[in-house]
């Protein structure tokens, strides 16, 4: 009967988007306003977040049973949003069913794709991995059409969409899939593997290779510290993100996160907070020229705050990863060529061979065009010599492959001090503020 409720409440209250140009002269302001629901909130972000607009500014309220949200929003040029098909089509995804949450393998507005088999990936990182895999696809003539990997804390998880090289379809045969299964499971085991390794062959369905990334390596625990002997490399603790974690008395936990600023922080810290079942009452962004702060009202689903020392370092160290797992992590490039069976792989294997370790990549094909962003340092995690870079160019094709930016050596934020709790100062102006325990 609650269900059945709760139901009849959403088709009463439909969902209310307003899209404003004239409000701010920096952005565009996106006002989202329905029955409140856990889970709304990512999937509102994920739908921004999918049409790659960047959160300049956000302010969001669910207490009670009601929602609403307010965005300050860029294209990718910084400029605000003024074609009308545009923000039309933004409209329409968010008022579409806005106040059911998505399920824990949901995201949002991605139509099924019978055209591919998802293949999800996590083992322990280490130099030449990919290469490897790439290599075994190859040899089992799958063809990738596209893929996300990831990296971080010595832990590696990749979501690949690949397809039969001789039909250009979805792989179906049960045999030959379980053949991928294996094969890939023991490449990711190594000799020396921290944890268990899995190859998990998916089903066509609606799941962005970006939620499913945070939910596999959250799953996998890559919040946990590890240590690796032999690798003494370059690490900027001062552009490490800083979490704190204070207590309002018995009502909210107030996460304050500063980091450097990027695309997607707020997707990738809404996703996490999701994942830990924590729900956002209320809650502020606002990025500046180099820095993103962030602080956030929250409870558990419980309706309970954080309430104890082991929870609190669970937060933190799970928010840091969060935040550092998209990092833009060493040097940026680009390959833009023709498509062709076999590309990724013979590219990956040049990066071995020239010993460049692959932090995070991104591979695209679109319109028989491969446009692949690999971020690369060296085995030890340092900066790559940039002659062994020129090297690499004139193998693969100086204009094929291109040097974009070098994460490690750009300049580093300005310090900036901020305080916790003075966005909703004048709100819970009447409670008193206790520090229980704070990590950076």
């Amino acid at each position: 009967m609650d269900d059945e409720y709760a139901k009849l409440i959403r088709r009463l209250n439909p969902p209310r988007v307003v899209i404003d140009n004239d409000a701010r002269e920096d952005a565009t302001v996106i006002q989202v306003d329905s029955v409140n629901k856990h889970g709304i909130l990512l999937k509102v972000v994920q739908v921004l977040t999918d049409m790659n607009l960047v959160i300049t500014k956000a302010y969001i309220s669910s207490d009670g049973e009601w929602f609403m949200d307010v965005f300050n929003v860029v294209d990718q040029d910084g400029k605000k949003i003024r074609d009308k098909e545009v923000m039309d089509y933004i409209q329409r995804r968010l008022e579409s069913n806005a106040s059911f949450a998505p399920s824990l393998r949901g995201s949002v507005g991605l139509m099924p794709s019978e055209e591919h088999t998802a293949v999800e990936l996590t083992g322990t990182d280490r130099p030449g991995l990919l290469s490897e895999v790439c290599a075994v696809l190859t040899d089992l003539h799958c063809n990738v059409l596209n893929a996300e990997i990831w990296t971080h804390n010595a832990r590696a998880a990749a979501v690949v969409h690949v397809t039969d090289d001789s039909t250009g379809r979805a792989i179906i045969d049960p045999k030959r899939l379980s053949t991928i299964r294996e094969l890939l499971c023991n490449v990711l085991k190594g000799n020396d593997d921290l944890k268990t390794a899995t190859t998990t062959l998916s089903p066509p369905g609606v799941t962005s290779r970006e939620r499913r990334l945070h939910q596999i390596m959250f799953a996998d625990r890559d919040y946990e510290k590890v240590e690796r002997a032999g690798l003494a490399r370059f690490e900027d603790k001062s552009a490490r993100p800083h979490v704190t974690v204070l207590n309002i008395e018995k009502d909210y936990t107030v996460i304050s996160m500063r980091s450097k600023d990027r695309p997607k922080l707020l997707f990738d810290i809404v996703c996490t907070l999701t994942d830990m079942e924590y729900v956002v009452f209320h809650g502020m962004v606002s990025t500046g020229r180099m820095e993103a702060y962030q602080e956030f009202y929250v409870r558990h689903v419980d309706g309970f705050p954080v309430s104890s020392d082991a929870e609190r370092e669970r937060v933190v160290q799970c928010l840091e990863a969060a935040i550092e797992r998209r990092a833009s992590e060493g040097l940026e490039l680009e390959l833009c060529t023709e498509d062709r069976f076999g590309l990724l792989s013979d590219i990956t294997r040049i990066f071995r061979e020239n010993s460049l370790c692959i932090k995070r990549a991104e591979i695209l094909t679109k319109g028989g065009k491969a446009i692949d962003t690999f971020y690369v340092t060296d085995v030890t995690g340092n900066p790559v010599d940039p002659k062994l870079i020129d090297s690499i160019r004139r193998q693969i094709g100086r204009t094929k492959l291109l040097v974009k930016h070098n994460s490690i050596l750009s300049p580093k934020p300005p310090p900036q001090e901020t305080t916790m709790g003075y966005i909703f100062g004048n709100l819970f102006k009447a409670r008193k503020f206790k520090l229980i325990r704070s990590y950076s």
